[in-house]
């Protein structure tokens, strides 16, 4: 009896000792696990990383170090957690090839999250789109193009090409291409698109407009005018300017030509039977 009773104190003691080990381990574990999630959370906000992923990014660090925590605990237990993990790794290898995309795309927003290459309000090309960009989520980012239509493009689409950014820097420059006639007097075209582009508060003087011959063509001598706006004053700018440009030309007698071919006939005389 007397036997049989120290087996139970020694087999209590050694399985009350793991269980507490066990305990333990769990319970620092988990403060540990909850203080480097706050942590994370807070860096990220200190670079001005987007609340969504934030969120997203520390939960997800927070249960895969609660899963660790979990499988050291039942190990001190003396459970055996090498087919635990094979599982684990499995599923998650199984998983991850069931969203292989997903997990491209989710890739993608954190990328465009963290290292801005454009942000909310902007008007960018990407992913074969042009559009005003309106949010941009974990997965996919919104777009609202110039006639008003939604645009929902994969983030793995926008970060795997090219991206242009027109609102990225605060000026633009506006680029036309005026055809004048051969006949025209240069000097005066140049005074007259020189005069149209001072008389617009909108066009910058720093930097300064370029106007230049910039082709002999075949129906016409293409000027290029050159001004600098404020990108919110570009298209309305521009708009303006091919409207004021043939007013203008029409007041001073300024042709602007059109193509055109000169057809030449020629007559052959056929002999006269005899």
């Amino acid at each position: 009896m007397d036997i049989a009773m120290d087996q139970v104190v020694e087999f209590a003691q050694m399985w009350g000792l793991k269980a507490v080990a066990a305990l333990t381990i769990f319970i620092v574990g988990r403060i540990a696990a909850k203080i480097l999630r706050n942590t994370l959370r807070k860096a990220l906000h200190r670079i001005n990383v987007d609340e969504m992923l934030v969120s997203f990014a520390s939960n997800i660090a927070y249960v895969l170090l609660l899963i660790v925590v979990i499988i050291a605990a039942l190990n001190q237990l003396g459970v055996q957690t090498t087919s635990f993990i094979a599982i684990l790794g499995a599923a998650g290898l199984a998983v991850g090839l069931a969203l292989q995309g997903s997990l491209a795309n989710f890739a993608a927003g954190v990328m465009i999250i963290i290292f801005r290459p454009f942000h909310v309000g902007d008007f960018i090309d990407a992913g074969g789109s042009t559009g005003t960009v309106e949010e941009i989520e974990i997965f996919t980012t919104k777009m609202k193009t110039p006639d008003n239509k939604l645009i929902i493009i994969p983030n793995s689409q926008i970060t795997s090409g090219s991206i242009t950014n027109f609102s990225a820097k605060d000026t633009r420059r506006i680029d036309l291409v005026i055809g004048v006639s051969y006949s025209d007097d240069l000097g005066k075209v140049k005074s007259v698109l020189e005069s149209i582009l001072n008389d617009d508060q909108r066009i910058l003087k720093d930097p300064a407009p370029t106007i230049g011959v910039l082709a002999l063509a075949d129906s016409s001598i293409n000027f290029a005018v050159r001004p600098w706006v404020k990108s919110a004053d570009y298209w309305t700018t521009l708009f303006d300017l091919n409207k004021i440009i043939k007013e203008r030309f029409d007041q001073e007698g300024i042709s602007i030509p059109f193509p055109q071919q000169d057809v030449h006939l020629h007559q052959i005389k056929h002999p006269v039977a005899a």
